[in-house]
Parts: C-alpha cells; sequence; structure tokens
C-alpha cells in the first residue's frame, strides 16, 4: 500500500488485515464469512440472512456498477460489512443512482478494500468461519488488543435467534411481481391463490415471485401463531429465509408449522424456511464449518435427475442422517453432498436449502414457485 491504512481487520487469532476503509467510520464485531457471487453485491449487503456477518466478496470487482433503490433486498443493509479485494471505482451502469461508498456510510455499514481476499478465504476455510472485529478509522489509528478483545468476545451464532430483529413488526400485503424488461417491476393484477408467509427475514425477490406465480402473499411476523396463520385461511404456507440459529428460532416457530402441518394444506420453505420444516418434521440442524455463500452452486434434484445452478447463503444445514421416516431428501449439493431440499411423502410440503428466486444468470429454480402454485390449485380442484 502507497498510503496509510485507515482500516483493519482483526481475527480473533490476532491476525491482522490492514486496508483502505470505505462506508461509515467505526468498529463492528461479526462472523466473517466470504461470497463467491461475480454479481449481486446490493442485494448480498441487504440479504436478511447475513445479520451478524462480515462478508468477504471474492469477486474483485465490487461497487463498479453502483447502487439502485430497486435492488434493495430490505429496506437498509443487514450484513455487518464487507471486505473486497479492490477499492470500489466510480460507478458505471445505466441502472446506477449512486456510489456504493456513500450507500453504505449513509446506512452506518463499514467496509475495507485493499484486502488480499484469496489469503482470507484460504483462512476462513481451513479455520471455519471466524469472530473478527472491523474497523475504519479515517485517522489509521487503531487500539489492536482492543480489537482483538472485541474479536474473541464475540459469542458466535449458534444459539443465536437473529429472526426476531430481521422480521416485519406488523402484517403486510404483497403485491409487486418481478422485475422486467423494459418495464421494471410490475403489479399482480388478478386474484391469486392466498399464501400466508411467514416473515423469518424475508428477501424481497420471494416475495415478488410468489406474486408472480399467482399468489396473494400476506406476510405475517417470525413468531406468528398457528392461530395467527390459519385466521387467513391461506391456501398455502410458505417459510421465508432468514439469520442465525435455526434450532433458536425454531423454539417459538416449530409448535407453528406444527399445528400448520395438520391442516393438510401446501407449505413450502426456502432456507432459513427449510431447516424450519425439517425440525418441525422431527430432523435436526448442525452449524457448518464455512457455510455455502455464493451464485455458482451446484444442486442435484433427486425428483428429475437434473442439476441446476443455484445461489446460497447458509451457514447451518440440516443433517440428512437425522431425517425421519416419511420425509425424503429431494436436492443434494454436488459440492460437499450436503443437504439442500426435503419434502413430506405424499403431501404437498416441501423446501429447498437455496435460494430459487435469485437469478445471477441462470432461473433454473423458479419452478418451485410454480409447483407450490400447483400443489394450491390441486387441493382447490
Amino acid at each position: 500500500m502507497t498510503s496509510k491504512p485507515t482500516a483493519c481487520l482483526v481475527l480473533a487469532d490476532g491476525t491482522v488485515f490492514y486496508g483502505m476503509g470505505f462506508g461509515a467510520a467505526g468498529i463492528c464485531v461479526a462472523e466473517l464469512c466470504f461470497n463467491t457471487a461475480m454479481t449481486g453485491y446490493q442485494e448480498i449487503m441487504t440479504d436478511p440472512s447475513y445479520a451478524g456477518q462480515i462478508v468477504t466478496f471474492t469477486f474483485p470487482h465490487i461497487g463498479n456498477t453502483g447502487v439502485t433503490d430497486e435492488d434493495d433486498e430490505t429496506a437498509d443493509p443487514v450484513a455487518a460489512g464487507m471486505v473486497v479485494k479492490w477499492d470500489p471505482t466510480e460507478p458505471s451502469n445505466w441502472r446506477s443512482q449512486g456510489a456504493l461508498s456513500d450507500w453504505l456510510s449513509r446506512r452506518g455499514r463499514i467496509a475495507i478494500g485493499g484486502i488480499d481476499t484469496r489469503r482470507l478465504t484460504r483462512a476462513i476455510r481451513a479455520q471455519g468461519a471466524p469472530h473478527v472485529a472491523l474497523q475504519h478509522a479515517p485517522d489509521g489509528v487503531f487500539d489492536l488488543e482492543d480489537l482483538i478483545a472485541k474479536a474473541r468476545g464475540f459469542k458466535g451464532l449458534e444459539g443465536l435467534d437473529l429472526a426476531k430483529e430481521v422480521t416485519c413488526a406488523q402484517s403486510y400485503q404483497w403485491d409487486q411481481t418481478r422485475w422486467a424488461w423494459p418495464d421494471g417491476y410490475g403489479t399482480r393484477q388478478t386474484p391469486g391463490h392466498k399464501v400466508v408467509a411467514i416473515d423469518y427475514g424475508a428477501k424481497r425477490n420471494i416475495l415478488r415471485c410468489l406474486a408472480s406465480a399467482g399468489c396473494d402473499v400476506t406476510v405475517l411476523p417470525a413468531t406468528a401463531t398457528a392461530e395467527d396463520i390459519l385466521a387467513h385461511e391461506p391456501d398455502g404456507v410458505f417459510l421465508s429465509n432468514g439469520p442465525g440459529d435455526p434450532a433458536a428460532t425454531g423454539v417459538y416457530a416449530v409448535p407453528a408449522i406444527k399445528e400448520v402441518l395438520k391442516q393438510d394444506i401446501p407449505v413450502f420453505g426456502i432456507c432459513l424456511g427449510h431447516q424450519m420444516l425439517a425440525l418441525a418434521l422431527g430432523a435436526k440442524t448442525i452449524k457448518m464449518n464455512h457455510g455455502h455463500h455464493g451464485a455458482n452452486h451446484p444442486v442435484k434434484d433427486y425428483t428429475t435427475g437434473k442439476v441446476e445452478i443455484t445461489s446460497m447463503n447458509h451457514g447451518f444445514t440440516v443433517d440428512t442422517q437425522t431425517l425421519p421416516e416419511g420425509v425424503s431428501e429431494t436436492h443434494v449439493s454436488l459440492f460437499d453432498g450436503s443437504n439442500c431440499g426435503i419434502k413430506l411423502d405424499g403431501k404437498p410440503v416441501f423446501s429447498v436449502q437455496y435460494h430459487p428466486e435469485a437469478s445471477p444468470g441462470p432461473q433454473d429454480s423458479y419452478y418451485l414457485f410454480e409447483r407450490f402454485a400447483q400443489a394450491m390449485a390441486d387441493r382447490a380442484a
């Protein structure tokens, strides 16, 4: 580096990475993960599933297309901070409404550039997702002992229920549909299947996909009871993505899901919702070494034999060995063989670990929303 560092990333083992800070000034403490996606940095930073995490981007060109309000997955960034190889350049894209650094600064999120992200990624893979402290100090003054102590004092995500922190405060309706050229986002005009979506940290594009598939969506908070859900007389129930330890969220979510399952209505889950469904059916979840975060993950669908290229973001996984009788594994990661989908045999109840609403190029997995809609249509017939 040719100038004095203005940011540093400190791992709990005492390793220090110096770089140039951008975005907000200050200190944040979190778990560190890496994401291999080449696009979608704004969607990643606003994905509620990243609560409690700092994201290392392995692709070096982060920020070069700027930011636009249309790409936010929630109102504000949820990821605690970001780590990149190169400092963001001036944005160059016809959709850009501003620069990434300014966007982060307005929203109180810290970022560091000039980091050897390959070395950092190898460290994450070797030792598991480390606890870290990230500081952006424009004057270049750092108290390393204090930062190391902060990193070591972070309790981690195991046992942590973060869904309550990112869920909606009250119920609301959703009718916006997927983005399409040249009009942008649309609005569902015709009546559709009545779907209650439980918001454990729902991404907006999931709700758009449900609306595009013909669903009349009502979103309820993560703490909604079975009585709250069934009072809407839904044709189907959707379980959303979200952050934290599924076992912790399951304390209040699983009893509600178990009651819903008794009603013989279609249920569809994604990410944390997939894990909630698995827990409700009697399986268990476990913490992964460094998780799956990226837009290039191959997943095999056992029901068709096809391979999908998917987007993923999870640090916990369903333990396949604990799936009870009557619950089948439908999808599996071709990277490490971890579980990526289940179904309740003989029932319109299924879920996937990955994100079928995310389209980093291919739209291989949108069929899952259509499958959910068809299950509701079949039930009504």
